[in-house]
């Protein structure tokens, strides 16, 4: 059992190493967020596909009222990596990551309204401490400042990966992380394809290389290690490994880069990520 423990914390970290070197691939292609979505989604939907087919595991789904929870969770994905690379384009990678690692602060208010659970008080408490770390990382409340306009990218990405969230507990109790995540990249995919179709595109043979790794490592890979990272590891572990995304991320970009954060994006993004160190303790 601690062989398994020792693996399952190994797999959970080094999926999200790969997870925070999707912001620095982010940055890296010269492409439009748009067509980074669209070849993220679509690889990892086929590569998704082929490991159910390999598997045997159950594809279709049964009940018509499922696909419209399905459609609105591709929207979803869709929304939360547009505006992620978005947010990475016009700022930092630093930014886009404290920024979306908010999420699940807006888990814990989202909830008591989709589930029916108990909002506390302080569950209040923390939104608020997290929205002074965002105050902080703001340089200024001008959209014409590039970096108060990724503030507000890596907020909404954060914001529609917390109502992701939300739905994929309600859909784990029928479906399997892996089909779940299959139809939101595939649902995605066809989301974006006509605006990708119509966008003008010049992708070089490194924006092709580092768009494979994306969807291969970054997303396929990367969800399957956490997934199965999960099974011999406490929920407060899994929730501890995903909150240093950011950190890998800017390291990663920080090394390869030479992408130094601000002082005040260091301040208020460990006001964040102490903050979500609390709320997913209490969650254990």
């Amino acid at each position: 059992m601690a062989f398994n423990r020792k693996k399952s914390g190994f797999y959970l970290h080094l999926a999200v190493v790969l997870f925070g070197l999707a912001g620095l691939l982010g940055k890296l292609i010269t492409e439009s967020p748009l067509t980074i979505v669209f070849f993220r989604t679509s690889i990892a939907a086929i590569i998704l596909l082929g490991m159910m087919r390999y598997t045997g595991e159950e594809i279709k789904i049964k009940f018509r009222r499922e696909w419209h929870l399905f459609l609105l969770m591709g929207i979803l994905l869709a929304l939360h990596w547009l505006s992620f690379f978005q947010a990475i384009k016009v700022s930092t990678v630093a930014i886009a990551l404290l920024t979306y690692a908010s999420f699940p602060v807006f888990v814990t208010l989202i909830e008591p309204v989709v589930l029916k659970t108990r909002l506390e008080a302080k569950d209040i408490l923390f939104a608020l401490v997290v929205m002074a770390g965002l105050l902080i990382i703001v340089p200024e409340f001008d959209f014409h400042n590039q970096y108060t306009v990724g503030v507000f990218w890596g907020i909404l990405s954060g914001f529609s990966f917390a109502l992701l969230t939300v739905l994929n507990k309600l859909m784990t109790v029928t479906h399997s992380s892996r089909k779940i995540a299959f139809y939101q990249n595939g649902i995605a995919t066809l989301i974006v394809l006509p605006f990708f179709l119509i966008t003008p595109k010049c992708l070089s043979l490194a924006d092709i290389g580092y768009l494979v790794i994306l969807g291969v490592f970054c997303t396929a890979l990367a969800h399957t290690l956490f997934i199965a990272g999960m099974r011999y590891v406490r929920a407060f572990t899994a929730g501890i490994a995903a909150a240093l995304e950011p950190v890998y991320g800017m390291i990663l970009t920080l090394i390869i880069l030479q992408e130094v954060p601000l002082l005040r994006t260091v301040i208020g993004g460990l006001i964040i990520l102490g903050t979500i160190g609390i709320v997913t303790f209490r969650a254990d």
